[in-house]
């Protein structure tokens, strides 16, 4: 045992990919892995299965297919630290799903998000980034927008500069 009050680094780093979202983006990107390839059990046959979140998600992400996992940890407000939803919109713009002061609402569609890894519909690229699967592109097109309208205009549209 040392007397050194400081933690060592493996400690540090630690710390420092909890706070970034480290496991539970990786306990995502497991699963979506796991339906992918194969190794997990059937998913659901069809999109109306799935939640209105993780529909209104899929149909903002059909152009761009980006998603990301997004968090601050310099906001005020626990709220706005928060693991978000991303979705890449075009090259300057991500509609975020998050509400200020409603964490509730907020982990509705994080568990939206694990829906679509738990069904295969996006892949796991890198850190926090993840895309639509092929099916998930498929299965974005067949989503009419205005059925989930009321999910989408909960979101925020937000510029590349804007914190998370």
């Amino acid at each position: 045992m040392t007397d050194d009050p400081l933690p060592s680094h493996s400690e540090t780093e630690s710390w420092k990919v909890l706070g970034r979202g480290g496991p539970t983006i990786r306990a995502l990107a497991q699963l979506a892995g796991e339906r992918w390839s194969g190794l997990a059990p059937p998913a659901p046959q069809s999109v109306e299965k799935l939640s209105p979140e993780a529909r209104a998600i899929l149909a903002v992400a059909r152009q761009h297919g980006v998603i990301e996992l997004k968090a601050t940890n310099v906001a005020f407000d626990s709220t706005e630290r928060l693991l978000t939803i991303h979705v890449h919109l075009d090259e300057h713009r991500q509609m975020r799903f998050r509400k200020v002061g409603n964490a509730r609402w907020t982990t509705r569609y994080l568990e939206a998000f694990r829906e679509l890894c738990a069904a295969g519909l996006v892949v796991h690229q890198l850190y926090q980034e993840f895309c639509l699967s092929d099916r998930g592109f498929a299965w974005a097109d067949q989503i009419d927008r205005n059925d989930v309208a009321k999910w989408i205009d909960q979101g925020e549209v937000v510029g590349w500069t804007d914190d998370a």
